[in-house]
C-alpha cells in the first residue's frame, strides 16, 4: 500500500510513511472487508461511511504537517484507522464517531493497537468534541459542502483543518488556516468521497 499508493503520490515524509506501514489497516476494518483493506479506493463501511482511500488520508497528512506536540481532532474516525494513523504522529487524538457499534469496535481495535494517546469521543460528527478542545489539527474523514461554524471554532488560533469539499461527483481536498475568528482555504488536491449526513449544504429557502 505504501509503496504503490502513498509514496507515488509524493508523500514521503517519515512520520506518515512509518505510521502507515506500522498500523495495520485490516484490523481497523470490518472482518468481510478485512481483503479489501488495502486496495487503492474507498472502502464502502455501510450507512454512507467509507474508510478513505490509502491515497487520501496520507496527503491530507501530509498537508497539515502535524508534530508530535499537537492536538489533533479526527471527525468520523469509523472503526479507528484513522486515529490510530494520526496518533504516531501527534502529541494526542480526540477521535470522533457517533455510530455507537463503530465507536466500539474502534475502541478495541485502537487499544489492541496500543494507540493509548487517543480518547474516542460518541456523539454527533458535527458537534466535534469541545470537551478537550481546542485543537491545534482537526480532520474530517469524507465528504462535505460545508463545515459547521460549531466545528471550526474548536480550532485554535493558528490552527489548520483539512476537509475534502464536493461539488457533485468531484471534490478536493482544502486546508483551512485559522487566524482570529476567520479561516481561510486553500486547495491540496482533488479527491472524492460521500459526504457526511450533516455536512450537506442547507437547502436555500425560495418562494
Amino acid at each position: 500500500m505504501v509503496d504503490t499508493q502513498v509514496r507515488p503520490s509524493d508523500v514521503t515524509k517519515f512520520p506518515i510513511i512509518d505510521a502507515m506501514l506500522t498500523v495495520a489497516r485490516e484490523d481497523f476494518v470490518p472482518a468481510a472487508q478485512r481483503e479489501a483493506a488495502y486496495m487503492g479506493e474507498n472502502l464502502d463501511l455501510g450507512q454512507g461511511r467509507v474508510l478513505l482511500e490509502p491515497r487520501t488520508l496520507a496527503k491530507m497528512l501530509d498537508a497539515l504537517a502535524i508534530s508530535n506536540k499537537e492536538l489533533v481532532l479526527d471527525i468520523g474516525c469509523a472503526m479507528g484507522y484513522s486515529a490510530a494513523v494520526i496518533a504516531h504522529m501527534a502529541e494526542a487524538v480526540v477521535a470522533v464517531e457517533e455510530d455507537e457499534a463503530m465507536a466500539a469496535e474502534a475502541q478495541d481495535a485502537l487499544v489492541a493497537a496500543g494507540a493509548d494517546n487517543v480518547v474516542m469521543h460518541v456523539g454527533p460528527l458535527t458537534e466535534g468534541a469541545t470537551s478537550h478542545g481546542p485543537y491545534d489539527v482537526i480532520i474530517i474523514q469524507g465528504g462535505v459542502a460545508e463545515v459547521p461554524e460549531a466545528i471550526l471554532s474548536q480550532l485554535k488560533d493558528g490552527g489548520r483543518i483539512a476537509a475534502l469539499f464536493m461539488e457533485g461527483a468531484l471534490g478536493e481536498v482544502r486546508i483551512g488556516y485559522k487566524r482570529g475568528d476567520d479561516v481561510s482555504w486553500r486547495m491540496a488536491f482533488n479527491a472524492s468521497a460521500p459526504v457526511l449526513d450533516g455536512f450537506k449544504r442547507a437547502a436555500a429557502f425560495q418562494f
